[in-house]
């Protein structure tokens, strides 16, 4: 166990396990405090409802793709010394892009997706040009952003209709885009009988395109000079520029990658065909629920897909908890979780500690004796 504990990577998983169980049982603790008769129940339903059917387990992953792009994007940032905390805000106006490439110019899904990419790093430039240049805090900016990019993909959908009238297709429903079963079906997602395998619409290749930009994100961290420096950066800025890395520059960089990760998760979710934008007030929580993901894996590529599918798996699970429960209390539980999630690092950490400090107490050769101390005038020459 010792040594299974010593293996590179063993530590995160440990660390991450405990605050999801933790988490769990606070959850479950709450349960019987609101409705204990059907606290078990409920409990064991929200556990098991994600593999009860192949179309819940579909849901699981259709919700998973674009969490795990959220996750990247964080998770990118936080190993490059930053926190991208307006992955909201990219999510949304890359959203926005791929929904006006469909519905207006009706090129396909792959030109959308390109285009929801480009959005979301257009709008995490910003924040990185203000830290580069100016050293003013990201999490300031990007929040800032968040809020404005909602509220100018709100403005442009309500005047789509009047500005471009011979190409905007509206929604027969008000405040929501078109469907783009009838807008641009090519613009969907493509299937590939994943949906008739799982007997479920929601199901597409976007799980697999999100594995495959975890793969690739863990491919330029950990096997590219590009992304080394990126870490460099993160680990010390002064020393990095001491030797020679332009840390402005990849500050920027880092960023810009980071908003084009969240403008592919907007991409994903609503080219599926089952999603449509309407219009919103609050911020999506696709883009915040990217933080734990990350947190959770910390901040590991391949673990940021783990991490994604059980958070949605709890989202999907909470759903059987009604009408016993309100709808809420699944988010409280999921909020406990992600509370916890922000100490894996500090478990982590703990962890790490203690099984340095055994190895030191186990395998540490004992100290040298002392040599006893020479008698007074011993070894000095007799003066003659």
């Amino acid at each position: 166990m010792k040594k299974l504990l010593q293996k590179k990577g063993m530590t995160s998983v440990l660390a991450s396990v405990i605050s999801i169980v933790v988490g769990l049982l606070f959850g479950l603790v709450v349960l019987y405090i609101v409705n204990a008769p059907m606290a078990w129940e409920c409990f064991v339903s929200m556990l098991t409802t994600g593999l009860a059917s192949p179309a819940k387990f579909s849901k699981v992953l259709y919700q998973a793709a674009p969490l795990v792009m959220t996750g990247l994007s964080v998770g990118f940032a936080f190993k490059t010394g930053l926190f991208n905390i307006g992955a909201s805000g990219q999510y949304t106006v890359g959203a926005f892009a791929a929904l006006v490439t469909a519905i207006i110019f009706q090129m396909p899904w792959y030109v959308c997706m390109l285009a929801g990419a480009l959005a979301g790093a257009f709008w995490g430039l910003f924040p990185g040009l203000f830290k580069a240049l100016f050293n003013v805090n990201e999490v300031i900016t990007s929040i800032m952003f968040n809020w404005i990019g909602l509220f100018v993909v709100n403005l442009c959908l309500l005047n789509m209709e009047k500005m471009l009238p011979p190409f905007w297709v509206p929604s027969p429903i008000k405040d929501r885009t078109a469907s783009l079963k009838y807008a641009n079906p090519s613009a969907i997602i493509p299937k590939a009988g994943l949906d008739e395998l799982f007997s479920s619409p929601y199901i597409n290749i976007s799980i697999i395109l999100s594995v495959l930009f975890a793969i690739l994100m863990y491919v330029v961290l950990n096997k590219t000079t590009f992304g080394y420096e990126l870490k460099a950066c993160g680990h010390n800025r002064d020393a990095a520029q001491y030797a020679g890395i332009n840390a402005k520059r990849n500050i920027v960089l880092s960023m810009v990658i980071a908003g084009a990760l969240s403008g592919v998760a907007g991409g994903l979710y609503y080219l599926s065909g089952e999603a449509e934008y309407n219009i919103l007030k609050v911020l999506q929580a696709m883009g915040f629920n990217g933080i734990p993901v990350a947190l959770l894996a910390t901040s590991h590529p391949i673990g940021t897909i783990f991490s994604a599918l059980f958070v949605s798996y709890i989202q999907v699970g909470g759903e059987s908890m009604q009408p016993h429960f309100a709808v809420e209390m699944i988010d409280i539980i999921i909020s406990v979780i992600i509370y916890l999630a922000a100490f894996a690092l500090l478990t982590k950490d703990l962890i790490g500690r203690l099984v340095k400090t055994d190895k030191g107490n186990v395998n540490a050769e004992p100290a040298p004796e002392e040599a006893p101390a020479a008698p007074d005038g011993a070894g000095k020459e007799d003066n003659v």
